[in-house]
């Protein structure tokens, strides 16, 4: 049986059985080996009930003594009841909306469970099972599965069950599998890893917890290893290109525009742009991130890079993800560089078909020195003259292939800049930048008004509101957002729909009201942003595809309804759509959530506006899986190493890859593995 092979063939599955694992992303056999175990249960010592501890985890086997069925709550919720004892003492255990399970449970049948035992309520000094994590249902000499070892628990569903999942992977595991090595012997042998082979066996069903460690490290670094050799191959092949652009020192045009700048460089921007002028002056490709808070000033070393490639004979290019942002960039430009012979040009997939054959042949003829643009710039019928510069506006937005198909528009490989204003820590930038060199403005330009945030209870609506109001007839503008477009009806959470009729009509009535939202179309959509951002629309009600918009100085205001809802970095981001503008700038976090990891979260946003410090908290509070998708960076997702948990192991699998780069024997052996593994990210390299 081959890796590749669908999974409906593995034995006991089936087409019906392969379309329920397909939900879970699992359809090949590869698939199912890498569907890692969420957690273990310790099944390997018993705990007689007399000596259960409250709060605490413990496995217990048990007679069933007797059963009661009851309905609780609104939601008329069935919670079934066994009591069950072991000769030392009684322990309840209840079942939430399974009535199956009454025929099952009868009285004289044994139970092997395990989960957090507590008091229980009523129960005369007896224990409850409050969080149930497995049961197995045991006849009179069956013994428990698991009962001396470390079973895996899945991501299950109601249909793929826990007892599915083992069964299925332990036969998986049993065949003889092409499990071919990835990782060069060299490394293996220097970095003390367990064979892959055994690493499968030991991941899933471990003999103990010092086989699954090795396990984990093992397939940790070799997912850590394998991205960062991808990685470090993007930035070597740049490097190494003989066919870059090398740009001469700052001329008459760069040092034109910097003397016509309404401001002086920050020291963050001025250091940054001698990184970006050293770069760009040397004839290898520049590969250079730029991280700065939203509103630092990452978008004029934007406009000061696109100049120098302008006045060395090249053209620049500059690619946004939203139209709304790209024409926002296009109209500051061309504003500021007026009186400088310099062509800016714009194109986005909402042109006529004639603006579209228009901007081809004049960027084809050169006659645009600088192209802005959305994702229409990557489209295989724009050709430029000299491609010189690739810039990037909000990087996380766009994958690497996406990137490369913009930087290959050129004859020589131009030199690429990308500008995020979403921080990210440092363990994340090695992972998701790990092929480019990262520059810091970490100081916002002097007159930016800071911004007070403050976190109120619904109760205290509103006086909110009326004070926005107040604001708004005093000349200011104010977002407010929610978490859903419309009402649902599985989440008691108010929609942005529900909420701009309630404030047009309440609240704001006679005040110009505006509704966006990601469903719109983009006409739509463009139509409103343009009407706040001329001031004809006061409050803008709108979900989070406001987090990357069109530049408002007058707003600032901004209410966030259910804040919880929201992770920190996309809170900050929503929070730097105001305090643009020379006015004092409030949001406002509205919620109820009574949770300590809200509490905690909506807390840091009121003390700190700090990006840095927020990403780093974000990444605690949620995990590396949530802060940063594949889908927004391009990369795999991580099925075994943690970023948070694993920096020691991210740091050596970084050394493990520099190194394997300066042996050929070790880089031919990873070549395949990456062109098979990792071919959608990493196809462009593999040619090396």
């Amino acid at each position: 049986m081959e890796l590749t092979d669908p999974i409906q063939y593995l034995k006991g599955i089936g087409p019906k059985k392969a379309e329920q694992m397909a939900r879970l992303g699992i359809y090949r056999i590869y698939d199912l080996l890498t569907y890692y175990p969420r957690a273990y249960e310790d099944q390997s010592r018993l705990t007689p009930i007399s000596d259960l501890q409250a709060g605490e985890k413990a496995t217990v086997t048990g007679t069933v003594m007797s059963t009661r069925e009851r309905v609780a709550g609104k939601r008329r919720l069935r919670i079934l009841t066994a009591l069950i004892g072991d000769g030392t003492g009684f322990l309840q255990v209840s079942w939430f909306n399974q009535p199956f399970l009454k025929k099952q449970l009868q009285p004289g049948r044994r139970l092997f469970v395990t989960g957090k035992a507590e008091y229980a309520y009523g129960g005369q000094g007896q224990f409850a099972m409050s969080q149930l994590i497995s049961y197995q249902l045991l006849s009179e000499q069956e013994e428990p599965e698991g009962k001396l070892g470390i079973l895996p628990v899945y991501a299950a569903t109601e249909k793929l069950n826990q007892a599915f999942f083992r069964r299925e992977v332990a036969l998986l595991l049993s065949l003889d599998l092409p499990l071919r090595e990835v990782l060069p012997p060299a490394v293996e042998k220097a970095y003390d890893l367990m064979p892959r082979r055994e690493a499968f066996s030991a991941i899933h069903f471990p003999k103990d917890a010092a086989a699954l460690a090795a396990a984990r490290k093992r397939l940790a670094f070799e997912e850590l290893y394998l991205i960062q050799c991808g990685l470090l191959l993007l930035k070597r092949k740049a490097r190494e290109s003989k066919r870059g652009v090398r740009h001469l020192a700052a001329g008459r045009l760069s040092q034109q525009v910097i003397a016509g700048l309404p401001f002086a460089l920050t020291d963050d921007q001025a250091a940054v742009w001698r990184e970006i002028c050293r770069d760009m002056e040397l004839p290898v490709p520049m590969r250079r991130l730029v991280q700065g808070d939203v509103g630092s000033g990452k978008t004029v070393l934007a406009l000061l890079a696109l100049v120098k490639t302008v006045e060395n004979g090249f053209q620049g290019a500059l690619m946004a993800p939203t139209e709304i942002l790209a024409r926002q960039h296009y109209e500051s430009f061309t504003r500021q560089l007026a009186g400088t012979g310099i062509c800016v040009g714009f194109l986005s997939g909402h042109l006529t078909p004639k603006q579209h054959e228009e901007m081809y042949e004049r960027i084809a003829s050169h006659e645009v020195d600088i192209v802005i643009g959305t994702h229409a710039l990557i489209e295989d019928k724009v050709q430029f003259a000299a491609l010189g510069l690739v810039v990037t506006d909000e990087q996380h937005r766009f994958g690497i292939a996406q990137r490369a198909a913009l930087e290959k528009k050129g004859a020589s490989l131009p030199d690429v800049l990308v500008m995020t204003a979403t921080p990210i820590p440092r363990t994340m930038t090695l992972t998701v930048y790990g092929d480019l060199d990262v520059s810091q403005i970490r100081h916002l330009p002097p007159g930016r008004q800071p911004i007070r945030t403050f976190v109120r209870g619904t109760d205290r609506r509103p006086l909110i509101y009326e004070y926005v109001r107040k604001q708004i007839e005093a000349g200011r503008q104010a977002y407010v957002v929610c978490p859903l477009i419309e009402m649902n009806e599985d989440v008691d959470l108010p929609s942005a729909e529900e909420v701009y009729e309630e404030l047009r009509h309440g609240f704001f009535r006679g005040i110009s009201c505006g509704l966006l939202h990601g469903r719109m179309k983009a006409a739509e959509k463009e139509a409103v942003m343009q009407a706040f951002y001329e001031n004809r629309i006061k409050l803008l009600v709108a979900t989070t595809v406001i987090e990357v918009g069109v530049n408002v100085p007058n707003a600032a205001l901004m209410v966030i309804e259910h804040a919880e809802r929201f992770g920190l970095a996309q809170l900050h981001q929503l929070r730097g759509r105001i305090g643009r503008g020379p006015y004092r700038s409030y949001c406002i976090l509205v919620s109820d959530s009574k949770t300590e990891n809200a509490k905690e979260r909506l807390a840091i946003m009121a003390e700190t506006t700090d990006g840095f410090e927020l990403a780093e908290a974000d990444l605690r509070l949620r995990g590396p899986g949530q802060f940063f998708g594949a889908q927004q960076h391009g990369l795999p997702d991580l099925k075994v190493a943690d970023v948070l948990r694993d920096t020691d192991l991210l740091l050596a699998a970084r050394q493990a890859a520099q190194e394997t780069l300066k042996r050929s024997e070790d880089l031919s052996f990873v070549l395949p593995v990456l062109a098979v593994q990792y071919k959608e990210q990493f196809l462009h390299i593999t040619d090396t």
